[in-house]
């Protein structure tokens, strides 16, 4: 058994320094190799999908923040400051002009295509108002005080008249509620379409402008300009 043994290993395992070693031609083994790492054994402490994805984000993060500190003056604390700065100005613009839901090139119409008397608005806002709805109830109340306006022959009847320039008409006559006239206006468009939300206290302020309007008397422009020739003329006499 061991002359067997011998000879038959012999041409598989050569005894002699002289015999050149054996190889495996490159293609085979690189496949062999990949088949042996492909293996589950070797992956079983590989990162999940999603942390590859997160280490490749962070990757290209930490990238982009240093080729921006390499070009910003004062390298990584001069970037700090800028955009510090950036996110103060967007938190400014936010605060003052509200959610930008929609853009308009100029202020819509106040009222819709149906018209309705001031006490129908009156009646809306004051319901919408009971349920807490002080969105609708301020610009209810609102087109209440202007279709109580025009009424009363205070502001001609408009199709497409807005807020802004109901009270600014509006002032004309009134003056002593100019302020509160665009003050009323500037947070009907602020609600309406500007993002913005309302309150109670902010209803509140509207109604009671509304409760002064119908009790101030208009101050007429020809009563204005005839006042001081009568009174010439009862001085003149």
């Amino acid at each position: 058994m061991a002359v067997l043994r011998g000879l038959g290993a012999a041409p598989l395992l050569p005894h002699t320094g002289d015999d050149p070693p054996v190889t495996i031609p490159r293609d085979p083994a690189r496949e062999a190799a990949e088949r042996e790492l492909s293996r589950p054994m070797y992956h079983e402490n590989d990162p999940s999908l999603f942390q590859r994805a997160l280490n490749r984000f962070w990757g290209w993060v930490d990238d982009l923040f240093s080729a921006a500190s390499g070009a910003t003056p004062g390298g990584a604390l001069g970037l700090v400051v800028i955009v510090l700065a950036v996110v103060l100005v967007l938190g400014a613009l936010w605060w003052r002009l509200g959610t930008p839901h929609r853009a308009a090139a100029s202020s819509p119409a106040l009222f819709d295509d149906r018209p309705r008397s001031a006490a129908e608005h009156r009646a809306a806002a004051e319901a919408h108002a009971a349920q807490g709805h002080w969105n609708q109830a301020l610009q209810e109340r609102m087109r209440a005080v202007v279709r109580a306006l025009e009424e009363r022959a205070l502001l001609d009847p408009r199709p497409g008249r807005t807020a802004d320039e109901a009270a600014a008409e509006a002032g004309r006559t009134l003056p002593s509620h100019t302020d509160r006239l665009r003050a009323a206006a500037h947070a009907f468009d602020d609600v309406t379409y500007g993002g913005r939300t309302a309150d109670e206290a902010a209803y509140l302020r509207l109604a009671e402008l509304d409760h002064d309007l119908q009790r101030t008397k208009p101050v007429l422009t020809s009563t204005a300009h005839t006042t001081p020739s009568n009174s010439s003329q009862g001085d003149a006499e």
